[in-house]
């Protein structure tokens, strides 16, 4: 089940402390990373645009830039840590979390770095799982394991952690919603360790240090859907964030799997609908191996990386008034499709791209799955 390990560009320790200080800055996410990169030519040269780009935006106040101090402090404790700190074109980044839209553009992680090109079965469920579900996950996860895949879980109570103590022989990572050094629930603590110390990875894209707080969870949801090639729900309430994490793997085109239970099982309200929705229906693992067979080999890819190509002549001229006018009137607070407002507008795309990322950097700008984007009206 190893996918051929594919080249990467490594990167220096100058452009890894620049892009640490670029992805901690203000309004600065992941397509907003790829964009300053793109634009930009370099990190280093993002950093110096910033205050400009956001000022153009319509920003009121400056932009809150991470300092080389605040870059090398946060290294320095993923050093201590025994962590690592990789981008997203380089060798060691998750294969199938590379190739999806917003990819995190740096990822630290702490274990056995080799798992990450592995072909990866997610395996998440209900925090208060019943007997059955438990069983279930705990034979399918060994299984799955001892044929060559990496389960990958959120480290929660429940399935999740099930799945990780049935597979940390073979291969299991946990995807965290907080620094790498910050995992949860604490009651996880020993198993967090065993999974480290053990043939198991941590990864998080979150800074060293961050305690997790609500908001963070579907972040690491969306890298158990990144990272698997097939996402298997055991249980699941309606309203649970295993059936965000099967949307998010539905988005990226990955399998969903699904266990069945009784209809008068709240915990089995979520995995039902999914199977209503298309989900496979899945009884045992040999469902799973199955269905992912034919895409074990596809992980060998370095499309969608992120490369500084040293181009710091790029062109910085502001676009005309007018069209950014043109541009702002033409969106709303309903998400739109970037290629409609280029095409309403008449405005080039060049043109179009710089606009949004000014209005990102500003605070303006809401980005929604899809590649939609949506304008923040002052309040």
């Amino acid at each position: 089940m190893d996918g051929q390990r594919p080249r990467g560009i490594r990167l220096t320790e100058k452009q890894r402390l620049n892009w640490l200080r670029l992805i901690r800055s203000n309004n600065v996410g992941p397509a907003t990373f790829r964009d300053l990169i793109t634009n930009c030519g370099s990190a280093e040269k993002a950093i110096e645009m910033l205050p400009e780009l956001s000022r153009r935006g319509g920003s009121r106040k400056s932009i809150k830039i991470a300092s080389i101090q605040e870059a090398e402090a946060e290294l320095e404790m993923i050093s201590k840590f025994d962590a690592r700190l990789i981008g997203i074109g380089e060798p060691e980044y998750p294969s199938a979390l590379r190739q999806i839209d917003g990819a995190p553009p740096l990822l630290t992680v702490k274990g056995n770095i080799e798992l990450t090109q592995r072909v990866s079965v997610g395996v998440v469920g209900s925090r208060n799982a019943s007997i059955s579900g438990n069983k279930f996950a705990s034979k399918v996860s060994k299984e799955l394991g001892n044929a060559g895949y990496v389960i990958i879980s959120g480290l929660a109570r429940g399935i999740d952690a099930t799945a990780h103590i049935a597979s940390i022989e073979t291969g299991t990572i946990a995807a965290l919603a907080g620094g790498i050094n910050r995992p949860y629930p604490p009651e996880n603590l020993e198993l967090y360790h065993r999974i480290c110390n053990g043939d198991g990875l941590a990864i998080t894209e979150m800074k060293f240090g961050w305690k997790p707080i609500a908001r963070d969870f579907p972040r690491r949801n969306r890298l158990i859907a990144g990272v698997s090639m097939g996402l298997l729900v055991v249980e699941a309430a309606m309203r649970s964030g295993s059936l965000i994490t099967a949307r998010n793997a539905g988005d990226f085109g990955r399998l969903v799997f699904a266990v069945p239970g009784s209809p008068f099982d709240p915990r089995s309200g979520g995995t039902n609908a999914l199977l209503k929705d298309g989900a496979i229906l899945t009884t045992e693992s040999n469902d799973i191996i199955q269905a992912l067979a034919p895409l074990n080999n596809i992980q060998a890819r370095t499309s969608n990386i992120i490369e500084e190509t040293g181009d710091d002549n790029a062109n910085f001229a502001p676009p005309d008034e007018d069209a950014r006018s043109l541009i702002i009137d033409a969106m709303g607070a309903t998400p739109v499709e970037i290629d409609d407002i280029i095409r309403h507008t008449g405005c080039a795309a060049q043109v179009v791209y710089m606009v949004l990322l000014e209005l990102d950097l500003a605070g303006r700008l809401q980005r929604h799955p899809g590649g939609l984007v949506s304008f923040i009206f002052d309040t």
